[in-house]
């Protein structure tokens, strides 16, 4: 699964209760993490003093988390933040980015410069997100979104993988449909088919997956409702990599003032998000 995780220190104690709630989970326990900090471009003086600082921030929140020492490498980088932690996940091949959020909406992230919006819509690895204003909570009840259209098979796997090492854990997979769908000759939907499909490939993983079809016109806050009443602990959701490589340094707007539903979810989601970037299908 997860074998190599890169924490950007967002100086939110939320990651923090994040990160201890995953030691539970044993590949995760092993995984060799790499915990980062960045220290805004600054006068050289307060430079150092900052990076001083934060290599006894970071030792400290070490021991918060409960990480093996041997297995955490320590990074304190100058320069913009956005822009380095997509650079260090490229760096140490990150499987994984942990990153805190406030939560901010599009525009007012925009705004903002806020930086786990920016590596949100950008990177190209998979992606935890944790608002700062959650509980959080040991990972139990995992919810996967079913999207029916080959998009979301690695995020199904990856829920997968992450319930068959939670002693007692749930999958729920939803699949929202903005319009009721009339049934076949044979009393069958689409969707039926859609959620069927996802079962069999959960049970390919050795778990069982609790299918639920859900009609909205709103499809992300119809998840995050969804999510809500069952008390979900983690959502697992998949977006595709639909920008081009020469854009890639840059923000998509279009995407970020838009319909975006994975931004709707990153916002409102009652959980902390798992966003699991996959390749455009052609």
């Amino acid at each position: 699964m997860f074998r190599n995780l890169l924490i950007a220190d967002s100086g939110s104690g939320h990651v923090e209760e994040m990160v201890r709630m995953l030691q539970d989970i044993p590949s995760l326990k092993s995984a060799r993490v790499n915990v980062l900090h960045v220290v805004p471009e600054q006068a050289k003086s307060e430079a150092d003093d900052h990076r001083s600082s934060a290599e006894v921030m970071l030792k400290e929140a070490i021991d918060r988390m409960g990480l093996n020492s041997g297995n955490v490498n320590l990074m304190v980088r100058d320069g913009d933040a956005k822009q380095t932690v997509l650079k260090v996940a490229e760096e140490v091949n990150s499987d994984l980015i942990v990153m805190g959020s406030r939560g901010l909406g599009r525009l007012q992230s925009i705004l903002a410069n806020s930086t786990s919006q920016y590596v949100f819509q950008l990177s190209t690895r998979p992606m935890l997100l944790v608002r700062d204003d959650l509980y959080v909570r040991h990972v139990n009840r995992v919810m996967v979104t079913v999207d029916g259209t080959g998009v979301g098979d690695d995020a199904i796997r990856v829920a997968c993988e992450l319930v068959r090492e939670i002693p007692g854990g749930t999958l729920t997979g939803i699949h929202v449909t903005r319009q009721d769908i009339s049934p076949t000759r044979g009393g069958r939907s689409k969707a039926d088919d859609v959620l069927d499909a996802a079962v069999q490939r959960a049970r390919g993983y050795g778990i069982e997956l609790q299918p639920i079809h859900v009609t909205g016109s709103d499809i992300g806050r119809t998840v995050c409702r969804a999510a809500q009443e069952a008390k979900a602990d983690l959502l697992v959701i998949a977006s595709q990599d639909r920008r081009p490589l020469v854009a890639r340094g840059l923000v998509d707007l279009d995407k970020l003032l838009g319909g975006s539903v994975s931004d709707y979810i990153r916002v409102h989601a009652p959980t902390p998000v798992l966003l699991v970037r996959e390749p455009e299908r052609n």
